[in-house]
């Protein structure tokens, strides 16, 4: 019976992960509350289900993307490679620090990129002139590493935070930059698999059904951020980012007050 529950929220996960990520949300909490015993408390394993779950919603989303929106390959594959190698520091620096010490910072984050959102009504609307081809490969390569770092380390909220990057830093549509974001996600989700497929981290008999309906899940996602376009895209983004500011604020406050 787990096991469809946890179908059913892959599904909700890619469906939102593949227009404005965030799909964690859904899927991270789920498997807490319905995997059996011992291994819904066993974080490790909890995170490596989910990354090999969403990694095929995400390869599927990317794919569809690349069939109907225009790629800017230049500044996507320098970004996807640094992010795969520092996802991995990520992953080994997590081993020794406890990634909770930088929910303050992510909450600070995602308030600043929320507020910067709704106060720029036109951001995203659309494409407006980025760095030039050099400077944008630095600014993809350093991009590429810090979020791929933060994905390994931490990660809740990647997708939004690339979205936010290719809008603001590149000036991509909103449909752009969520197309663009699922190539560096799925760069970084592939790091993170081997990571956690190397030390035994993955309940397959869950993965594998869920990353079906995380797929399916992508599908539907990508064909109605297509048809929709970007207004709805920015909007989603943000109640995306608010639900997300919701849950570390709450989640900073309790810890502050268990201190």
């Amino acid at each position: 019976m787990e096991v469809i529950w946890l179908c059913v929220f892959a599904f909700l996960a890619g469906l939102l992960d593949s227009m404005v990520g965030g799909g964690g949300l859904i899927q991270i909490p789920a498997l807490f509350l319905f995997l059996p015993g011992s291994d819904s408390t066993a974080v490790a394993t909890v995170l490596g289900t989910n990354k090999l779950s969403s990694m095929c919603g995400t390869a599927m989303a990317a794919f569809q993307y690349s069939r109907r929106i225009d790629i800017q390959w230049k500044t996507i594959i320098p970004a996807a490679i640094a992010a795969f190698l520092f996802s991995f520091f990520g992953a080994l620096v997590v081993a020794r620090l406890q990634p909770a010490m930088a929910k303050p910072f992510v909450l600070v984050l995602l308030v600043a990129v929320a507020a910067y959102t709704f106060f720029h009504h036109d951001l995203g609307e659309r494409d407006t002139h980025g760095p030039k081809s050099r400077t944008a490969t630095l600014l993809a390569v350093s991009l590429g590493a810090a979020i791929g770092f933060y994905d390994g380390f931490f990660g809740p909220g990647t997708g939004s935070f690339l979205i936010f990057c290719f809008v603001s830093i590149f000036g991509y549509k909103f449909i752009a930059a969520s197309a663009s974001a699922k190539f560096v996600n799925l760069a970084t989700n592939l790091s993170a698999v081997a990571f956690f497929a190397a030390t035994n981290h993955i309940l397959y008999r869950y993965a594998l059904p869920m990353g079906v309906c995380n797929i399916a899940g992508a599908v539907a996602g990508t064909q109605c951020a297509i048809l929709k376009g970007n207004r709805f895209v920015r909007r989603l983004f943000l109640l995306t980012v608010t639900a997300l500011i919701l849950r570390y604020g709450w989640e900073v406050l309790t810890q502050l007050f268990h201190h």
